[in-house]
C-alpha cells in the first residue's frame, strides 16, 4: 500500500513538473514571439506613408505623389516651390538616414554620433573644407536655385518633424541613439561639394610622386610617372630638399575610390532603329546600401523631368525631359595643386611668399565626440588653400603642403542642374553648362530634333608651367594659375560624321590641343570596347544599348595574355595545376563570365604582378595613394615584353621571374579560396556584388541590413563595370544606376538602381533590383500620367493653411 502511495506521489510530481515545464516553454515561446513581433513592427513602423493624405505646413497648394511599382516617386506640383518641397519630403521618407550620414561625412561631423573611431576622418574633412566652400557658394547662386534649395530643405524638415512627433524615424537612428538636426541649404550644397571631391582630385598622385622622389632613385621614381616632368632635374632636386613624412600626414586621409568614372555614349538617328538618337549612361561610384542614386520624376507647369539625383539635392542631375536627354562621365582633369609652403620658424601661422612672411587664416575647429570630451584643433589656410599635411598630427615642420582646388571656390552647379531640367535643345543645354564648374564632366546630349553633342565642361586650370605632376614651390608666383581654359575652347563635338560619341574616362584630346587637361586617364579598355561595338553595327536599338552596358568582354586580357603566357611555357618549375591554368587561359574567350575559371586566374595574376613589384618596397600607407598603378603595371608589362628594361621589374629578378612568381601566387590563392580542383573554381564564387549598409559593419546588424551577396560577371575594365576588393572579391564599385533613353519616345526610359530605391530594410524596394543589376535587366519608368497613375499608389500632400 505504501509503495502504491509513493508511486502515485511520484507520478503526481512528474505530471506537475511536466505541466510547469510545458507552461514555462509556452511562456518562453510567447515572450520570444512577442519580441519578434515587436521587433518586426519596429522595423515596419518607419516605412513611409505612400497612400492617402498628409497635411504639411509650408506647401502653397496640393501636391500629388504617385509611387510606381518600382518605388519611383512621380511628384506632381502646381508650382516649383511646392515641387522641390515635395521632393525634399519624399526623398527624406526613403533616405533620411543616408542623407544625414552623408552630410556628416562631408562636413566632418561623424564623431558626434559615432564616437572616437571617426575623429581622424572628421579632422580631414574639416581641414579639406567642403562645408566652408558650400557656405561661400550661397551668395553666388541665383534666386531660383536658392528657392529650390530652401523649399527642398523645408520639405526634409517637414518630414523630420513629422517622424519625430510620430516616433517613425528610420530605425538606424534608434540603433545609434540620436535624432537628426534640421536640414539646411548648406547641407545640400555640401553634398554637392562632396561629389566634386569624390570625382575631381589629383592631389594624391602629386603627393605620391613626391614620396617616390624622396624614397627611390630618380630613375625608379620617373618610371612610375605618367610622363617626364618639365625641368626634371631641377624639380626633383627641389623636392628632395623639402622632406615630409607623408605616411604620418596622410595615413588617415579619406581617398576617393580610384575606380570612380563612368561610361556614356550617344548615337545619332542615322544608326538607330527608331530614326532618333539613343543615349546611354552608367556612372561608376561606390556601391552601397542604399544606392547613392535616387530615381525621381518631377512634374510642374515649368518642368517635366525624370532621372536620378543624389539624395539630399533638389532637381535631376542625369536623365531626360520631354525634349532632351543627357549623361555624364568624369573627365578626371588636374584641378588640384599641392604647394610646398615654407613656414616662418618664429610664427607657425606665417608662410613665405615673394620674399615676405604672409599671415595665414586660422580657423578654430571644435570636434564633438560621442561619449568623449570635445577636442579643438586649428585649420590653417594659406593664399592657395588649407594646409592638408598636418590634420593627423600636431607637428609643425618647416615645410607643409597646402592645396589649391577649383571646387574650393564658389561654384553654382545647382543653377546648371535646374537649367538642364528645363532645356529643350542643345543651345539651351549648352548655355546651362556655363554654370557647371566642378567636377569637370564629359556631357553627352541628345534631343528630339535629332541633335547629338558632347562637351567636356568645367573649370580646368591653366598653369604657367603647364605641369601638375608634383607639388610645386609656394613661396614664389612662378606656379600660380593663370585662369581657366576658356569656355569656348573646351572640347566640344556636335553631330559628328561617325554617327556616335562615347566616353569612358579616356583621353579626350590629342597632343595638338593647346591646353593641359590631365596627365592620367583611365585604362583604355572600356572605351575601346564601346567604340568597337558601336562601330560594328549599322542599326542599333535600346536592347543593343542595354546589352552594351552589360558587356563583359575583357580587352585587357585579350591584349596582355599573349604577352604574358609565352614567358611561362618554358619555365622549369611549372606544376600540373599551373599547366591546367595555362590551358584554361589559352582557351578563354576573354569574357569575364561569372561561371568561368579563366577570369579568376587572369585577375588574380594581374593583381599579383603589382604585389610582386611593389609590396616589399612601397610603404603600405602610401600604396593606397598610388592611383595610376593599374595603368603603370600594364605599361611595365608592355615595356618588358618588348625587351626594354624596367628597373622595378629587374629589381625583382627580371620579367620572366616576376611573371612566374605572380602566376604561382595567383594559382595558390585560387587553391586557398576554392580548393585544389580547378574545374570547381569560378569567377563568380569570388567576385560577388556586395552592397553594405553603414551599420552592416556591426555584428549581428549585418544580418539585418546587408543584402545577400550575389555572384556577378564583369570587372573594373569591362563596360559592365564591377570593380572588386582585391582581398575579399567583394564587388563594391560600379554603375549604381544604368539608364537608356530613346529620343523617339521620351515618355518612357529604362533604368536599374542597385540595390533599390528605399533605405528602409523592410521595404519591398530595399534590394529588389539586385538581381536585375546582376543579370542586365531594367525596369521602365514612364512619365505619361495616364500610364503611371494606373499602377501607382497615390499620396496627396495638403497645405495646412
Amino acid at each position: 500500500m505504501e509503495t502504491i502511495v509513493r508511486s502515485q506521489r511520484s507520478r503526481t510530481k512528474q505530471n506537475l513538473f511536466k505541466k510547469i515545464t510545458l507552461i514555462g516553454a509556452l511562456v518562453l515561446v510567447l515572450i520570444v514571439t512577442s519580441v519578434i513581433i515587436w521587433g518586426y513592427l519596429q522595423l515596419k513602423k518607419p516605412l513611409p506613408v505612400i497612400e492617402g493624405t498628409i497635411q504639411l505646413s509650408g506647401l502653397q497648394e496640393t501636391v500629388t505623389v504617385w509611387r510606381d511599382e518600382n518605388g519611383v516617386p512621380h511628384i506632381e506640383a502646381k508650382n516649383e516651390n511646392d515641387l522641390y518641397f515635395a521632393q525634399g519630403y519624399v526623398t527624406a521618407q526613403d533616405r533620411l538616414f543616408q542623407m544625414d550620414l552623408g552630410r556628416r561625412q562631408a562636413s566632418g561631423m561623424l564623431s558626434e554620433v559615432i564616437g572616437e573611431a571617426t575623429v581622424e576622418n572628421d579632422k580631414f574633412f574639416r581641414t579639406f573644407g567642403l562645408r566652408r566652400s558650400a557656405e561661400g557658394t550661397i551668395d553666388h547662386l541665383s534666386e531660383g536655385a536658392i528657392m529650390a534649395l530652401t523649399a527642398y530643405a523645408d520639405g526634409v524638415n517637414a518630414f523630420i518633424h513629422e517622424a519625430k512627433e510620430e516616433g517613425t524615424l528610420p530605425i538606424e537612428f534608434r540603433f545609434m541613439g540620436y535624432e537628426p538636426t534640421p536640414w539646411t541649404v548648406v547641407d545640400s550644397i555640401t553634398l554637392g561639394k562632396y561629389m566634386a571631391y569624390d570625382l575631381g582630385g589629383n592631389w594624391e598622385s602629386q603627393m605620391f610622386r613626391h614620396y617616390l622622389v624622396q624614397n627611390f632613385s630618380e630613375e625608379e621614381a620617373l618610371e612610375l610617372f605618367p610622363t617626364y616632368p618639365a625641368g626634371g632635374p631641377h624639380v626633383l632636386d627641389l623636392l628632395k630638399a623639402h622632406t615630409l613624412d607623408f605616411s604620418k600626414s596622410f595615413a588617415y586621409a579619406d581617398s576617393p575610390n580610384l575606380e570612380n568614372g563612368s561610361n556614356n555614349w550617344v548615337i545619332s538617328g542615322e544608326k538607330t532603329a527608331s530614326g532618333k538618337p539613343l543615349l546611354a549612361d552608367d556612372p561608376h561610384l561606390g556601391l552601397a546600401t542604399p544606392s547613392i542614386w535616387y530615381e525621381t520624376h518631377l512634374k510642374s507647369p515649368e518642368v517635366n523631368v525624370t532621372g536620378v539625383i543624389f539624395a539630399g539635392i533638389p532637381g535631376i542631375i542625369v536623365g531626360h525631359n520631354e525634349h532632351i536627354a543627357w549623361g555624364v562621365t568624369n573627365v578626371g582633369p588636374d584641378v588640384q595643386q599641392l604647394y610646398i609652403e615654407k613656414r616662418n620658424p618664429d610664427n607657425p601661422y606665417e608662410f613665405e611668399y615673394m620674399g615676405n612672411w604672409e599671415k595665414a587664416e586660422v580657423i578654430k575647429e571644435e570636434l564633438k565626440i560621442k561619449g568623449e570630451e570635445s577636442i579643438e584643433f586649428d585649420v590653417v589656410i594659406t593664399r592657395r588653400g588649407p594646409i592638408i599635411s598636418e590634420f593627423a598630427h600636431d607637428d609643425q615642420p618647416d615645410s607643409a603642403l597646402s592645396l589649391r582646388w577649383t571646387a574650393h571656390d564658389p561654384t553654382p552647379e545647382l543653377d546648371a542642374v535646374l537649367r538642364f531640367n528645363k532645356a529643350s535643345n542643345w543651345e539651351e543645354f549648352e548655355d546651362a553648362l556655363r554654370y557647371f564648374h566642378a567636377p569637370a564632366q564629359n556631357f553627352v546630349f541628345a534631343s528630339t530634333d535629332g541633335t547629338i553633342a558632347y562637351r567636356a565642361n568645367g573649370l580646368i586650370p591653366i598653369r604657367k608651367t603647364n605641369e601638375a605632376l608634383l607639388p610645386v614651390p609656394g613661396w614664389t608666383d612662378e606656379h600660380e594659375w593663370q585662369g581657366y581654359i576658356p569656355w569656348e575652347d573646351l572640347p566640344t563635338i556636335i553631330n559628328p560624321d561617325g554617327g556616335f560619341i562615347a566616353t569612358a574616362n579616356n583621353k579626350i584630346v590629342d597632343d595638338n590641343y593647346p591646353y593641359h587637361i590631365a596627365h592620367s586617364w583611365a585604362q583604355p579598355f572600356r572605351q575601346q570596347r564601346i567604340v568597337d561595338v558601336l562601330s560594328s553595327k549599322d542599326v542599333m536599338s535600346t536592347d543593343d544599348m542595354k546589352a552594351l552596358q552589360f558587356d563583359q568582354k575583357n580587352l585587357q586580357a585579350e591584349e596582355l595574355l599573349p604577352l604574358l603566357l609565352p614567358t611561362l611555357t618554358s619555365h622549369s618549375m611549372l606544376r600540373e595545376i599551373d599547366q591546367e591554368a595555362i590551358r584554361l587561359l589559352e582557351e578563354w574567350n576573354f569574357e569575364d563570365d561569372p561561371n568561368l575559371v579563366a577570369p579568376l586566374i587572369h585577375h588574380l595574376w594581374i593583381a599579383s604582378i603589382s604585389d610582386v613589384l611593389f609590396e616589399e618596397r612601397i610603404d603600405p600607407d602610401m600604396f593606397k595613394h598610388f592611383r595610376e598603378r593599374r595603368s603603370v603595371v600594364d605599361g611595365l608589362i608592355r615595356l618588358a615584353s618588348n625587351g626594354e628594361e624596367s628597373l622595378w621589374i629587374e629589381s625583382q629578378g627580371g620579367y620572366q621571374e616576376v611573371v612566374f612568381q605572380a602566376f604561382q601566387r595567383a594559382v595558390n590563392r585560387g587553391i586557398e579560396m576554392q580548393g585544389p580542383r580547378m574545374e570547381k573554381w569560378s569567377w563568380g564564387d569570388f567576385h560577388q556584388l556586395t552592397v553594405r549598409h553603414p551599420l552592416g559593419a556591426i555584428a549581428p546588424l549585418h544580418l539585418l541590413f546587408n543584402p545577400t551577396p550575389q555572384p556577378v560577371g564583369g570587372s573594373a575594365i569591362t563596360v559592365m563595370a564591377a570593380a572588386w576588393n582585391v582581398n575579399s572579391g567583394e564587388v563594391n564599385h560600379g554603375a549604381g544606376w544604368r539608364g537608356v533613353m530613346d529620343l523617339s519616345d521620351l515618355s518612357e526610359s529604362y533604368h536599374v538602381v542597385v540595390p533599390g530605391q528605399s533605405g528602409h530594410v523592410t521595404s519591398r524596394w530595399y534590394d529588389n533590383q539586385m538581381n536585375d543589376w546582376v543579370n542586365g535587366k531594367y525596369h521602365s519608368t514612364n512619365i505619361n500620367p495616364e500610364t503611371y497613375q494606373k499602377t501607382s499608389k497615390k499620396l496627396e500632400l495638403l497645405p495646412t493653411d
